[in-house]
């Protein structure tokens, strides 16, 4: 897999899309970390830090697809920069007023949310014209999975060298212009410049006509919000132990361990379908995050948090997978903008929530929350799997099947359990 990965790379375009996408996404990858830092450097209430933080995320879920269709419409580099451009000036904004008056901390939150550009989707719109091979557009989703958990090891660490280096308002401030500079560098690429939409099945609906969407976007809200509500009691637990570096070395923890874990899924063969190895890398994911209430010593913890992310990047490459699976014609490129948004969503509501049970019980019950929506996610799988059934499967004897618009096997996979 790993000579797979250094052939997408050396295609022209795809290394500079894949960086420039990364390094634009750093300021939502790294939000909720650097905004709870920020508040409590000001004096807030963990509830605080986790309110703005979640009005961050709802209002990044809701401009998601209001930015992509205006993407689809005018193309990208007249929507992704400007936005990006008004993402930075709205957390400069929190970073120079603080968190008094309360009005002002809230409207920034939700400017920087709202023109959150949507370079993810962007990025898996160029793959098809820039890997031009469909059998690379699906390892492609296996490196973005992989190269995100990067992203959130390396995020987290920088944003905390800015913090011991400067303060927690110029973290805020470095990583948002990162950001603009990311988005700059793949808007102004000609893969970016020269795409156009392609025509969509019209439908008032959209990709959410799909069942087999809904059960995935249902199941990944709880996903987000255990991942949103780990960013949050790491810091408590920082806080219990005397040393802010400490939710630093957890999160980042939590991305290698996806890393290693997604290179080891992309490097071998997998029996059965997509949607029947979904739910076992679910239930895994699950499995992982329980044991985070334990909250040993910093050793201890660092390495059950790392155990706890094993399983997120190869859940993700999957989900990417099915997806293209069971999203209708025409509508993939909404399909993952739709998976992006509710993940985004659930993270939000996690960020909300584990705010007052960390102020109740501690860095363990914030942890609980992450455990309650693993075990959520997993049961949203087991009792819809009729609905997410091989789309092939149930399509054939009707009319051809409308799903998998790249017709390829996925990589790492044999070729007779199509992706």
């Amino acid at each position: 897999m790993a000579a797979g990965y250094a052939e997408l790379l050396r295609t022209r375009h795809a290394a500079r899309l894949l960086t420039g996408t990364l390094i634009g996404r750093l300021p939502n990858a790294t939000a909720a970390l650097a905004v709870v830092l920020f508040v409590r450097s000001e004096g807030g209430s963990y509830a605080l830090a986790g309110a703005l933080s979640a009005v961050y995320g709802v209002c990044t879920a809701i401009g998601q697809p209001l930015l992509g269709r205006a993407v689809d419409v005018y193309g990208q580099p007249r929507v992704m920069l400007p936005a990006a451009v008004v993402s930075a000036l709205g957390m400069a904004l929190l970073a120079v007023v603080g968190i008094e008056p309360l009005s002002f901390a809230y409207a920034a939150a939700v400017i920087a949310g709202l023109f959150t550009p949507p370079l993810e989707g962007g990025l898996r719109a160029l793959w098809p014209g820039v890997l031009k091979r469909p059998e690379r557009v699906h390892a492609a989703y296996a490196l973005d999975a992989v190269a995100q958990e990067v992203m959130f090891a390396v995020g987290p660490l920088l944003v905390t060298l800015c913090v011991a280096a400067w303060s927690e308002q110029v973290a805020l401030l470095v990583i948002n212009a990162l950001g603009v500079l990311g988005a700059l560098s793949v808007v102004v690429s000609p893969p970016s410049r020269q795409w156009r939409s392609g025509p969509r099945e019209a439908h008032w609906l959209g990709a959410l006509r799909s069942p087999g969407l809904l059960v995935l976007i249902g199941s990944f809200f709880f996903v987000g919000l255990a991942l949103g509500s780990i960013a949050v009691a790491a810091v408590a637990y920082a806080d219990g132990h005397g040393d802010g570096m400490v939710s630093s070395y957890l999160l980042s923890a939590l991305g290698a361990g996806a890393l290693v874990g997604g290179v080891v899924y992309g490097a071998r063969e997998w029996p059965g379908s997509p949607e029947g190895r979904l739910r076992l890398l679910v239930t895994l994911l699950a499995l992982g995050y329980l044991p985070l209430v334990l909250t040993p010593g910093v050793a201890g913890m660092t390495a059950l948090t790392g155990i706890a992310g094993v399983f997120l990047a190869p859940a993700l490459a999957c989900a990417f997978v099915v997806v293209d699976r069971h999203a209708p014609h025409g509508t993939v490129t909404e399909a993952f903008s739709w998976l992006v948004t509710t993940f985004g969503v659930g993270s939000a509501v996690g960020a909300s929530v584990v705010g007052p049970a960390v102020e109740r019980g501690g860095a363990a019950a914030g942890f609980a929350v992450a455990g309650g929506g693993g075990i959520a996610a997993l049961l949203v799988l087991l009792s819809t799997k009729r609905f997410l059934g091989d789309p092939v499967a149930r399509t054939v004897v009707a009319a051809p099947a409308e799903n998998d618009r790249n017709g390829a096997v996925e990589p790492g996979f044999r070729a007779r359990h199509q992706a």
